[in-house]
């Protein structure tokens, strides 16, 4: 079964278009309009494993925030329709990766119950002109979107470009980890209701 999904969002603020492959080999283009995303979702991409293809346009004369989002929306609204009724996969994922002083843990449900706990605080928000700030409504709207239970903490860390690296690529390895199949369910729901 493959599990892949394309998302098209058109709104006022932006244009995003999306490919995901969940069973891919970590392959990307990406092209944002805000090069620090690109950088980060192709660390994604590359650490969890996910073909990802993406183009966006938006207001970022004004600021990256409804870009962000919108990344955010479409990448989750992915995710959810590529896991399709989410049979025989593990359902929980955990990582926690390094980068250089910063670590950051990431724990996370595929249980169809939307839920951020986002545990990070920064002296610097900034790395260039973009504010890491954004990266909790990335993920906000991602949890929101795939039904994706989510708990975010930053063990240690200064520098917000490695902090944001640290966080994206242990959500990578957590979502790798929980989507991939569990041969002892037989392809069941890894539910005891029998539904996510």
């Amino acid at each position: 079964m493959e599990r892949k999904a394309s998302i098209h969002r058109k709104t006022k603020e932006t244009e995003i278009r999306l490919e995901l492959d969940l069973d891919g080999a970590g392959q990307s283009e990406i092209k944002t309009g805000i090069p620090f995303m690109d950088h980060m979702l192709t660390v994604m991409a590359a650490h969890g494993f996910m073909d990802l293809k993406v183009t966006a346009t938006g207001d970022t004369e004004i600021d990256d925030h409804h870009t962000v989002e919108d990344l955010g929306i479409c990448l989750g609204k992915a995710i959810h329709e590529a896991l399709g009724k989410r049979e025989g996969i593990r359902r929980y994922g955990d990582a926690i990766v390094p980068m250089d002083e910063a670590l950051a843990r990431i724990a996370l449900d595929i249980s169809n119950r939307p839920s951020l706990a986002y545990r990070v605080a920064l002296k610097e928000s900034k790395t260039g002109s973009f504010d890491v700030n954004l990266v909790r409504e990335f993920f906000r709207a991602l949890v929101h979107h795939s039904g994706i239970t989510m708990h975010v903490d930053l063990v240690s860390g200064d520098d917000p470009h490695h902090v944001a690296e640290s966080i994206f690529k242990s959500f990578a390895r957590a979502l790798d980890q929980a989507t991939g199949l569990e041969p002892r369910l037989g392809g069941a729901v890894p539910s005891t209701k029998g539904l996510l």
